[in-house]
């Protein structure tokens, strides 16, 4: 239902944003087709966002993030901005250190991660520069 709602409103709303903050994570699949998911975020201090690659506790990782680790240029559509970032895996300090912010963004994330029974990867997305408006940005011209 999100992402429905999500492109009726143009990226402006999504319904879970009432409980979460939510952005669309677009990136692309190896046979070049557009992949849009909805995830929890976390605002980082610099900017940049965290995403966490739970999928529900599920013992595979999300098709997302194995995207991400074959190209980390993606777009994120967050409160009605699309952004070019680049996405780069935290080392597990980075994970020790960021603790907290997944927590509060994701209260859940260690009972996923538990199910899952494998290490749940978590990202930083960091916005590139110029990149507001950048709506094509994981299917085009993003280098």
């Amino acid at each position: 239902m999100d992402l429905k709602v999500f492109r009726w409103s143009r990226g402006r709303w999504m319904p879970s944003r009432l409980l979460r903050p939510i952005a669309v994570l677009h990136t692309t699949r190896r046979d070049g087709t557009p992949c849009h998911t909805p995830l929890l975020v976390a605002r980082d201090p610099s900017g940049s966002f965290l995403v966490m690659a739970t999928n529900f506790g599920l013992p595979r990782h999300p098709a997302w993030s194995h995207h991400l680790l074959r190209d980390p240029y993606a777009a994120l559509t967050w409160r009605g901005q699309t952004l070019r970032v680049r996405a780069r895996l935290l080392t597990p300090e980075e994970l020790r250190a960021a603790r907290d912010r997944i927590l509060a963004a994701m209260p859940v994330f260690d009972d996923y991660a538990v199910r899952s029974g494998r290490n749940v990867r978590v990202f930083v997305l960091t916005p590139l520069p110029g990149s507001a408006d950048a709506s094509s940005a994981a299917t085009s011209g993003r280098r």
